[in-house]
């Protein structure tokens, strides 16, 4: 039993700390930035179909055309310009679990091996909710509005939606990490022997196996709620890729260590149960003796 309740033990702990990384990526502008919930790519902004000049409607970037004394085809038709830099935008958007940090393209947004430049992160908070929509319109040059860049209502309705997914995330994440704390304290108890103070082996163990039940739930509900958040956030965007240059993408480190954290819950969660069943094996001599 010893060793199975070391190897469940283990498995606490590398759970505990996955998660908790969950969710502090991204708290700093150094730490963990690849692994966000997804990251939203707005320097192509401007180079979607629906900025055709060619029929005499200046539509996008009009003043900022003149600012710059460049044609505004000129600008639209070379999709190595960054009009959100010249927008005075950020080029992405990093969106983490309680924070999201924002950045530039280096050495353009276009090239193959562009690397990102995180510049600032906001403050990390589990109240966390990322309104793009807002931070865009706040941060647009005066004289152009959201109606010129053709930003989708249907981003600003999702928002809403991530809302409130996204605190529920935040809710079983915390649960679950609770669950985790204490399954690592309960392993610890048993491994040690101080559980046997208190209860006999069978129950020390049934209740290591209750406790990393109950974690592996949390976790594997914070994990789909994640799951759907990012899924949700990235189709939406997505559909106006091609329309008006704004894409999403999937964060797939957030998404394996979340998802490994949960799993190795359940790996805990099945061992403690084997062991629960299993119960403690008598010494030899109680054996030999016939007891």
């Amino acid at each position: 039993m010893r060793l199975s309740s070391l190897f469940t033990l283990a498995c606490a702990i590398a759970a505990f700390v996955l998660s908790i990384l969950c969710l502090l990526a991204g708290d700093k502008r150094s730490f963990l930035q690849n692994n966000d919930l997804l990251t939203l790519n707005i320097s192509q902004i401007g180079h979607g179909n629906l900025f055709n000049t060619s029929d005499g409607d200046g539509g996008l970037l009009s003043t900022l055309g003149n600012d710059i004394q460049e044609g505004i085809n000129s600008i639209l038709n070379d999709i190595t310009t960054d009009i959100a830099s010249l927008l005075g935008l950020p080029d992405f958007f990093n969106v983490h679990a309680t924070t999201f940090c924002q950045g530039t393209y280096s050495p353009n947004s276009t090239a193959h091996d562009a690397k990102k430049n995180v510049t600032e992160c906001s403050k990390s908070s589990l109240g966390f909710h990322f309104q793009p929509t807002q931070y865009v319109e706040e941060h647009l040059p005066s004289g152009i509005t959201l109606d010129d860049i053709h930003w989708p209502s249907d981003v600003t309705d999702a928002e809403r939606t991530i809302k409130t997914v996204s605190r529920i995330m935040i809710v079983f994440y915390i649960i679950g990490i609770v669950f985790v704390g204490l399954a690592i304290l309960t392993g610890l108890a048993i491994l040690t022997g101080l559980a046997s103070i208190f209860t006999d082996g069978r129950l020390s163990v049934f209740i290591n196996w209750l406790v990393d039940i109950l974690a592996f739930a949390f976790l594997g509900v914070a994990s789909a709620v994640a799951t759907a958040v990012i899924v949700i956030a990235v189709n939406r965007v997505n559909k106006y890729t091609d329309e008006i240059g704004i894409s999403a993408t999937k964060g797939g480190r957030f998404l394996a260590m979340t998802w490994a954290a949960t799993a190795v819950m359940l790996l805990a969660s099945f061992v403690s149960i084997v062991q629960c069943c299993a119960g403690r094996r008598k010494p030899r001599r109680y054996e030999k003796e016939g007891y």
